[in-house]
């Protein structure tokens, strides 16, 4: 997409920005601020929203939003004085006020047959070996120990062999052994110098302190060309639980850098030049236009997962990433020809499972493409499949959750939302484990408690049309007239054709009174 304003153009494509024809140095953060307020320029952006989407969810404080706010301005000629472009919202937010004008880049004919075509894209040889090198690879140094009795002396290594058996079940993290990376031990050891000897991108570092009969360990994830913090947490517990803490403290960690690694990676292969992207750079840029969760994101992550298996034709993260995005234009109708959508979506991940069945990630797009069908017994299997892989995987945890609320199982699905949730509360899927939690209450009758997580999941970034329409249903179904009003309207505003067989087509619930009571509920909302 191209956007024109004043004499800038921004291609969001490519990763341009423009001033008078000539092109600007702008760092990739500010670059996503600029896109993000644009594209959503008929609107406020709240700060809570550019938080999720700027930095991941993580903590920044109001002094790092506004020096970006500033950057932002700076880069199109605007200032806070002024205001021209970018206006602020007290206390609430910012807002784009420019006059911009949009031109789609995605030609036509890169559709043929309901396929994708990358056009421009060098032939690159299949060495076999081009994915492996640009595969994001991490080191956990033996944690440091302080204040404990011998007793305890050897916990801080027992603490980092468990996170790197954990991690090595990351198919897609190239995991260095103990072996190695315990020679690198001891509060003088050169983080920078350890990733340069073991060849990582990510180190992982942590310190155990014993505290009369508690035990507090903190853990840092670092990259190593910057030397930045990328995330830190703390950990307490009883010394007397030691085996409790281990598992708890493993299975934090491999959740958090299975969020927080793959965000940087789509960060610096932002960075890159389309041309210079190799596999592993281009599956995660995908990733983050996947992400984003609307039809023109979806699109371009649809042709950089293609640019990847381009480098690396036996790529399986690719299939299961262009799955996961036929699976988006068929669940949330981005595609018009929506048969074909869910056919590529099981095609796609079809060919992720024969290339690498014990992937987690292409376990659970098998799943997603079956449930597309209908078939929730069997899609939970997959999901189940996907969770014994990687039992952090609040992805398949959530997708189970789902299919359980459609199946009827009202207490399971609760339970599988709410977990989800706690294994990633920075999930860019947050919003649909919150609506998941709403269905998981219709299905069982308990409407108050719908609305209220309805409309959690209606109101967090990235909501699409059928979550809105389960914050009105839920709220239709708890008396609360004027909440469902508003998200029907939203939804009307977005689809003025939304019909029931849409919703359904989504979530066909199995029980007949569920989905009597549903389908009430929105023909009294003129859906």
């Amino acid at each position: 997409m191209i956007y024109r304003f004043d004499d800038v153009e921004i291609d969001t494509d490519r990763f341009e920005l423009r001033r008078s024809g000539e092109l600007q140095k702008v760092e990739p953060q500010v670059f996503a601020l600029i896109e993000f307020l644009v594209e959503n320029r008929a609107r406020m952006v709240s700060k809570d929203e550019l938080n999720q989407r700027i930095w991941g969810g993580r903590f920044v404080s109001d002094a790092a939003v506004n020096s970006r706010i500033r950057s932002a301005r700076q880069a199109i000629g605007d200032d806070g004085k002024a205001q021209r472009l970018i206006k602020t919202v007290h206390g609430r937010g910012f807002r784009f006020v420019g006059e911009a004008i949009a031109e789609d880049t995605v030609a036509s004919d890169f559709f043929a047959a309901g396929d994708i075509q990358v056009p421009d894209a060098a032939p690159v040889e299949d060495t076999g070996a081009t994915a492996a090198a640009g595969r994001p690879s991490i080191a956990v140094l033996p944690f440091q120990m302080f204040g404990a009795d011998q007793q305890y002396s050897a916990l801080g290594d027992a603490l980092a062999h468990d996170v790197t058996v954990e991690l090595a079940r990351l198919r897609w993290l190239f995991v260095i052994s103990r072996g190695s990376s315990f020679r690198f031990r001891g509060p003088d050891a050169d983080l920078h110098s350890a990733g340069t000897v073991l060849g990582v991108r990510y180190i992982l570092t942590g310190n155990v302190a014993i505290e009369g009969n508690r035990s507090v360990v903190t853990a840092e994830l670092s990259h190593v060309e910057d030397g930045g913090i990328l995330w830190a947490d703390r950990f307490e517990g009883a010394i007397d639980d030691l085996l409790g803490l281990r598992l708890t403290l493993a299975a934090s960690i491999v959740t958090a850098i299975e969020v927080r690694i793959p965000m940087d990676e789509a960060s610096r292969a932002a960075a890159l030049p389309t041309t210079s992207l190799d596999s592993w750079s281009a599956y995660h840029r995908g990733l983050w236009h996947m992400f984003r969760f609307n039809a023109h994101d979806n699109e371009i992550a649809a042709r950089l997962f293609h640019r990847a298996l381009e480098v690396d034709k036996n790529f399986a993260r690719a299939h299961a990433g262009l799955s996961f995005t036929h699976f988006q234009d068929a669940f949330v109708g981005y595609a018009k020809d929506t048969e074909t959508a869910r056919h590529l979506a099981k095609e796609h991940a079809e060919t992720g499972m024969a290339l690498d069945p014990l992937d987690p990630f292409a376990n659970l797009t098998m799943g997603r493409a079956i449930m597309l069908a209908g078939d929730m017994d069997s899609a939970v299997s997959w999901f189940d499949r996907s969770a014994e892989l990687n039992p952090n995987f609040a992805f398949a945890i959530y997708n189970r959750a789902l299919a359980d609320a459609v199946i009827g199982r009202g207490s399971e699905s609760e339970r599988g939302a709410m977990k989800a949730i706690s294994l990633s509360p920075l999930d860019p899927l947050h919003y649909a484990m919150l609506s998941t939690r709403a269905l998981s209450h219709i299905v069982r009758g308990d409407y108050r408690e719908a609305s209220i997580w309805g409309e959690r999941g209606a109101k967090a970034p990235n909501a699409h049309i059928h979550i809105k329409m389960i914050a009105a249903i839920a709220h239709e179904l708890a008396g609360n007239r004027q909440a469902a009003e508003r998200w029907t309207s939203d939804v009307k505003r977005i689809d003025p054709r939304y019909e029931q067989k849409q919703f359904f087509a989504a979530f066909p619930f199995y029980d007949e009174d569920t989905l009597a009571t549903v389908g009430a509920a929105l023909k009294r909302l003129g859906i």
